[in-house]
């Protein structure tokens, strides 16, 4: 399949407006949509289609389409994105009578692994957030404002793991968003829905570190955002992934998680002590309960483990 993008019709453009302005949609989220419908349009135009006449698109169309993709070793989850985002899109034109039947109806998405996020237990995610253990590692680095980047590093830490933010929750958060006293935070989720997330107490302590030595960081001393890189300028998703890394690696865990690992170690844990689904779902900014109910996977999947290795019977099963 031709991966070249041609420019994007004008049936699409009318949905990416859509999305923009009447949906609220991110511009992160819009850009991955039109990403889709640029390839989508790329491989009609090898069949002489167009989405400028998208009555000539069928089922069989979509399903030649998915199967180009499969051909290209298109991971399943991909495959499924590119199908939602065709979805809304048909859904969009048969709403405004632009096409009579909706070519994605009866194409399922491609079953996909499932695979458990990747999560730290109690102990490693508080080492991680451990300050004098982090302070200790850092005495053995050579980097400028090294004080101000490892207080950045643990609030950023603390946002993550103690309150579930989404990294680009936190990456997205100014200066005036953010009043640590006040025991919570108010982040702006997907959709562009506001929501309202809890400070720990060690949260609120690791921000109030950071907002003392911001300043360090703020070379022009205009910058709004609240996580500066070194530069001083707003930190991005690679600079945060990294800083991540760096403090798993220097309290000597066998793997480093990312930045939505520590957001998944926060619900995993939150569940195991009890806490009941709807309140997680909540705190996650999670649209969907569904979405909420995969940690149950991780909840039995550690019940398991705990019984084969201490209930009497298990090891008798195991010839233990």
């Amino acid at each position: 399949m031709d991966m070249s993008l041609p420019q994007l019709p004008d049936m699409a453009e009318m949905y990416m407006a859509h999305l923009a302005v009447e949906k609220g949609y991110s511009d992160a989220t819009i850009q991955a949509y039109a990403r889709d419908l640029h390839q989508f349009e790329a491989y009609l135009q090898r069949s002489g289609l167009t989405l400028n006449e998208p009555a000539g698109i069928t089922r069989h169309t979509v399903q030649g389409f998915l199967a180009a993709l499969h051909r290209l070793k298109t991971g399943k989850t991909t495959m499924g994105r590119k199908l939602s985002s065709l979805r809304g899109l048909f859904r969009y034109l048969a709403k405004r009578k632009l096409v009579t039947t909706i070519p994605t109806d009866g194409v399922r998405n491609p079953k996909t692994d499932l695979r458990h996020p990747r999560a730290l237990n109690v102990d490693q995610a508080f080492a991680v957030l451990d300050e004098g253990r982090q302070q200790t590692a850092e005495t053995t680095r050579n980097r400028a404002h090294a004080g101000e980047q490892l207080a950045r590093d643990l609030a950023l830490a603390e946002l993550l793991y103690g309150s579930g933010l989404r990294i680009s929750e936190a990456l997205a958060l100014n200066v005036r968003d953010v009043d640590p006293g006040s025991g919570i935070v108010r982040v702006m989720g997907k959709g562009s829905k506001e929501r309202v997330a809890p400070l720990s107490d060690s949260a609120r302590d690791a921000l109030q570190a950071w907002m003392r030595k911001r300043g360090e960081l703020d070379a022009t001393g205009r910058e709004q955002a609240l996580f500066l890189g070194a530069r001083g300028g707003r930190l991005n998703r690679r600079q945060a992934a990294r800083i991540i890394e760096d403090l798993c690696k220097r309290v000597g865990l066998p793997q480093a998680v990312s930045p939505h690992g520590l957001r998944h170690s926060f619900a995993t844990h939150l569940l195991e002590a009890g806490a009941d689904m709807r309140s997680v779902q909540e705190l996650l900014g999670h649209a969907r309960l569904t979405t909420t109910q995969r940690y149950t996977h991780l909840n039995l999947a550690r019940l398991v483990e705990v019984y084969d290795k201490a209930h009497p019977k298990a090891r008798t099963k195991n010839g233990k």
